[in-house]
């Protein structure tokens, strides 16, 4: 167990709080506690780089709490009203089916490498920004309205965007894979085509 590693536990662990302290109408404490786990998500990732302290947990335990975080704090936010219910919808969804296609391939023995392709990056830095702009707005009180609808709709663009191009890399994957089958050596390589 590394120091990165304990961190992103410890990310993983201000899940529930930001929920609670969301639903319960503490805003201010919800934001703190948010950019809290925004610091220790730059702090794990540079311990991890610069002190070679990477490691095959960490690289599952990375992104599980950032998605986690992120999906727990745009239902909480959906649930007060402070986020259209369609664009969480758009973003549970397509975490969903990534996971889903990933399962299924292991389970079809053509497993896939994942790597993060520019618009996911992208979309995911969107995503974090608006969750950012809603509940420093819930905080602060700034009136940023405007700027909250256009990063929603901008989120819902680069959602399916990022959901399309992961589809067509899985569907040429799982391609590959069945002409793999009948290849010589019978191995498709195992990852995304990109």
């Amino acid at each position: 167990m590394t120091i990165p590693n304990l961190i992103t536990i410890g990310r993983l662990v201000l899940v529930p709080l930001i929920v609670w302290l969301l639903i319960s109408g503490q805003s201010a404490a919800a934001f703190f506690v948010f950019i809290l786990a925004g610091v220790s998500d730059a702090i794990d990732g540079f311990l991890a780089r610069s002190f070679n302290l990477r490691s095959t947990l960490g690289s599952y335990l990375d992104p599980l709490a950032d998605k986690a975080l992120l999906v727990s704090i745009y239902i909480s936010l959906a649930v007060l009203s402070e986020v259209p219910l369609w664009v969480v919808i758009l973003v549970v969804s397509r975490d969903l089916f990534i996971i889903g296609a990933v399962v299924l391939s292991w389970m079809l023995d053509q497993p896939m490498e994942m790597r993060p392709l520019i618009i996911s990056k992208l979309n995911t830095v969107v995503q974090i920004v608006l969750a950012a702009v809603v509940l420093g707005d819930l905080a602060l009180g700034a009136g940023l309205g405007t700027l909250r609808m256009v990063l929603v709709y901008l989120v819902g663009i680069l959602t399916i965007a990022s959901a399309a191009v992961y589809l067509v890399d899985w569907v040429r994957h799982m391609g590959m894979g069945e002409s793999a089958a009948g290849s010589p050596d019978g191995q498709s390589d195992g990852r995304w085509p990109r």
